[in-house]
């Protein structure tokens, strides 16, 4: 064990012990402020016309619960300062509600500023502080000329006698400066830079005057070369750039101009013009300059999107775990560099299947919620190719909901959600096909598809699958390459059908929740008989696996992982299916990857889970931070995908599996108002989280050793309750204390639990 690895152990071990004894101030003011879920409004334009108001809500002691607020808004900063709300003042509102709170004020006026700030009163209806004011600026309202619905467009905002260009309805993408960790003179006179991880960027030199030197060669990329050299032949799409600087006579600061990157993609993503162009790289050499070059004199100024490194924090006795955190933490920080969820440096286009994956990742490391909303909305009307990423809008809709409690999302796009669910393609017993015929031109223009590759992806890379006659007759060898686990494809997709009835019984909740009574029972009804017809004419009776399609004698992974995801295994086959999925290992793509976890946990295989998660096979997360990327891969390998990018935010998965899987933290009530702590170590000896949720921060801590004691600590945000599930220790004679008291046990579905533990910090042990 290396000494970083010790200190960051007895400096995170302190950790919950610290936030825990700060956690409840006598500070009762709300923090966290978000306007239109944006949490720097002031940096944005809102066109909602009637925004919502959100916060945390903070208190004196456990159990802290809001039980009314107010919320002032005024038209001058002058006037929020004083606490006068000239605008809109709510008064002393009875309510537990903190977030997503719509504004219930005269009408707002399009390109103007406002001022908002709020205050609460507690469960003992005590008034509490003023929160700080914030500022928010409206642009135009029900604007004619957007490319389509919902489009966030590049926007001139002035600033005393400044211009700063912000986004509208997002978080604004700024570059910020990067200092290098090492410059030194490689094997062939040429300074070599390294930073400590690779970003999106530019760089910017401070040179002494040229003497007798006009101009250097600058190589930037994400490989590194023996000899402390950027390798010039990285391989794939892994990024390397060749530029000429010119000096100039009495210049000494230089940022490197990189040419306009036009990717050839149907939905591809370039900067304005007013922004430099950026390239991905973690090293740098420069090649012709003889003088002297220190860390100071060189930046990477990094273009990110908002981000807050502090939101999260995860630490673990597995030092590999800890490694494949930071890098998935690392990617979500860097890679919306856009402003939206893009596929790498190859691509920059969003994809529906990459862009979920994203979403749910991101969720766990930062509290931010403007960009999945914008990505899912961009992708409603601007979709990609494979039939399945359609099948993910629905999935990324929900996802947006149940962690921000905001249904306007849902209300508005209803319709358009109902189209991505692919009903037109069903046949008569409820499963669809995209190869039956029914996928006319009509078909593709509801769902705003223009290209001409519509089609089932199951994974990717496909590869070439042999002749799928002779595998549904049962003869031959089935012989599909790349990532699909050899699956062969068929009028009736397993995975499309697994993907479709998860929508189904998604539209069913949102239809309720929309109060459209009639559309809840027919997607109830729909959603029973798609499961029915799945299971008699998918789900082989002798095996107990599921085959990859109608009429094939084949049983791939992804046939059997995406329906134990989705819940349409019978547990009666979970023994088999467990068996099944641990004999097939790491054989999906990373993209595939947090669905097969999914499946692990729900068969009750959270050991192998681990012990897949941490694997330093060449299908892992750990292989690739041993190839050298600090961004998390396109492919778990060059043998797998050959023009494999290193900035791929599909792969940074883990961070979702840890915090939902591992630790079990997510909303079981719409933005967190009610939160699952459910733990399942593994032979994990210890882990600490630090989660963030729009509500606030969970934290938990937890000790275990199997088949004789587990124990854990958590702190439950304000305003909120938790619901814990522990693993039933499997001994006849065991405790359970809640901080220091005997209380009686209660087993449910295999777990202990501890229901509606309300806000605060507490001490579980099971003994």
């Amino acid at each position: 064990m290396n000494m970083k690895f010790i200190s960051k152990l007895l400096l995170v071990s302190s950790l919950v012990f610290v936030i825990s004894c700060s956690f409840f101030s006598n500070d009762s003011a709300p923090t966290g402020l978000m306007a239109d879920l944006l949490l720097y409004p002031e940096e944005a334009v809102i066109t909602n016309s009637e925004p919502t108001f959100s916060w945390i809500v903070n208190g004196k002691g456990d159990g802290v619960m809001q039980s009314a607020y107010q919320i002032l808004i005024a038209s001058a900063e002058k006037a929020i300062n004083k606490e006068k709300g000239d605008i809109w003042d709510s008064g002393k509102t009875l309510s537990n509600h903190s977030v997503s709170i719509p504004y219930a004020g005269p009408d707002l006026n399009p390109g103007h500023t406002y001022w908002w700030k709020v205050r609460t009163w507690d469960h003992n209806d005590q008034p509490g502080r003023w929160s700080e004011a914030q500022q928010f600026h409206t642009g135009e309202f029900d604007s004619k000329d957007l490319k389509w619905p919902g489009e966030s467009r590049l926007i001139a905002l002035k600033n005393n006698d400044e211009v700063d260009y912000v986004f509208e309805n997002r978080h604004p993408i700024r570059y910020h400066e990067v200092e290098p960790v090492s410059v030194v003179i490689n094997e062939a006179g040429n300074h070599f830079i390294r930073f400590e991880k690779a970003a999106f960027g530019k760089l910017e030199l401070k040179l002494d005057a040229p003497e007798h030197v006009d101009s250097l060669i600058i190589h930037l990329g994400e490989k590194f070369a023996p000899g402390n050299q950027v390798d010039r032949n990285p391989g794939g799409s892994i990024t390397y750039k060749k530029v000429i600087l010119a000096l100039k006579p009495g210049q000494d600061t230089y940022l490197l101009e990189l040419p306009r990157q036009y990717s050839n993609y149907p939905n591809s993503q370039v900067l304005a013009d007013h922004m430099p162009e950026v390239t991905a790289f973690r090293y740098a050499e420069i090649e012709g300059w003889a003088g002297t070059l220190e860390t100071d004199q060189v930046k990477q100024h990094a273009l990110l999107y908002h981000f807050d490194d502090t939101a999260s924090d995860f630490f673990s006795t597995d030092e590999n775990l800890n490694q494949i955190w930071d890098i998935c933490k690392h990617t979500l920080k860097v890679t919306p560099f856009l402003g939206l969820y893009i596929d790498g440096t190859r691509e920059r286009m969003p994809y529906e299947g990459d862009a979920y994956v994203q979403q749910i990742s991101h969720y766990s490391v930062d509290r931010e919620f403007a960009i999945q909303r914008y990505t899912t909305d961009f992708l409603i009307f601007n979709p990609s190719w494979p039939t399945e990423w359609h099948l993910h809008i629905v999935l990324m809709a929900w996802a947006d909901y149940m962690a921000t409690g905001d249904a306007r999302f849902l209300r508005k796009y209803y319709d358009e959600l109902k189209k991505k669910t692919l009903l037109p393609l069903a046949r008569e017993d409820g499963l669809i096909s995209t190869r039956t015929g029914l996928v006319t031109e009509e078909f593709l223009e509801s769902i705003h598809y223009e290209g001409t590759s519509f089609r089932d992806i199951v994974d990717w890379p496909q590869g070439t699958p042999a002749d799928e006659t002779e595998h549904r007759s049962g003869h031959g060898s089935a012989t599909m390459e790349g990532e699909t686990d050899r699956y062969i494809f068929s009028d009736i997709n397993t995975v499309v059908n697994a993907f479709h009835y998860r929508n189904l019984v998604l539209m069913n909740k949102i239809a309720g929740l929309l109060g459209k009574i009639e559309d809840e029972t027919c997607f109830e009804e729909r959603a029973a008989l798609v499961k029915a017809s799945f299971n008699k004419k998918l789900l082989d009776e002798e095996t107990g696996l599921y085959t990859d399609g109608e009429g094939v004698d084949h049983s791939a992974l992804h046939a059997n992982m995406f329906p134990v995801a989705f819940g349409l295994a019978p547990e009666a086959n979970y023994p088999r299916l467990r068996e099944f999925l641990i004999s097939k290992g790491m054989a999906c793509s990373p993209y595939g990857a947090p669905y097969l976890f999914d499946a692990l946990y729900e068969v009750g295989a959270e050991d192998y889970a681990l012990e897949l998660l941490t694997s330093e096979s060449d299908r892992s997360w750990m292989n690739m931070i041993n190839f050298g990327t600090t961004i998390t891969s396109e492919a778990w390998d060059m043998t797998y995908k050959r023009n494999m990018t290193w900035n791929h935010a599909w792969g940074a998965s883990p961070a979702y599996i840890i915090t939902r899987k591992i630790f079990g933290i997510e909303p079981l009530e719409p933005a967190f108002r009610k939160v699952l702590i459910r733990p399942r170590p593994g032979a994990l000896e210890s882990a600490e989280i630090k989660s963030p949720t729009i509500r606030g921060t969970v934290y938990a801590k937890f000790n275990s050793k199997p088949g004789e004691s587990f124990d854990m600590e958590v702190v439950i945000p304000a305003n909120t309750h938790a619901r814990v599930m522990l693993a039933d220790p499997g001994k006849e004679d065991f405790t359970l204390r809640l901080n220091g008291n005997e209380i009686p046990v209660h087993i449910e579905d295999g777990s202990v639990v501890i229901d509606d533990l309300k806000a605060g910090r507490y001490l579980l042990e099971l003994k």
